[in-house]
């Protein structure tokens, strides 16, 4: 399965995986995430069910706050 990633192409050997999966594979492991796939927000409770699939646009964004 091919995607964009973050505005780049990744390929992946599934066909499907979950929000969850692919912050594993990637190695996401910041605590304050936003993602977004095909310009949907994907509420954290969701990351287990919702699948990414073939050609889908995926955005993830590390929140950063400070003063």
């Amino acid at each position: 399965m091919k995607i964009i990633l973050n505005n780049r192409e990744e390929e992946f050997d599934n066909g499907s995986m979950t929000v969850s999966e692919l912050l594993a594979r990637k190695k996401f492991t910041f605590k304050m995430l936003v993602i977004k796939i095909n310009n949907k927000l994907v509420k954290k409770e969701e990351y287990d069910t919702a699948v990414i699939k073939d050609s889908d646009n995926v955005s993830v964004i590390h929140l950063i706050s400070g003063g």
